[in-house]
């Protein structure tokens, strides 16, 4: 499974980020977590605001901070 963080480096990205490790830790599952910070990129993917969470790329959320346990319920879906 591969997880996205898309986001500029802000304090909102670097904390979905931090819950999407501890996410994947509680879980106990094989991820790689990977930042996205070029807007370019962030804009191929159809995000118009950040933080947003990619998984396997898919757009799972974005313009929010999710909570381990949501993050937790979208990786679990998968």
């Amino acid at each position: 499974m591969i997880i996205k963080v898309l986001g500029s480096g802000c304090s909102n990205c670097k904390k979905l980020e931090a819950n999407a490790k501890v996410a994947v830790e509680e879980l106990g599952i094989q991820a790689t977590i990977e930042k996205v910070e070029k807007l370019e990129d962030i804009i191929a993917y159809g995000v118009m605001k950040t933080p947003a969470l990619v998984v396997d790329e898919q757009v799972k959320v974005m313009g929010r901070i999710l909570s381990v346990e949501d993050i937790k319920k979208y990786l679990s879906d998968d």
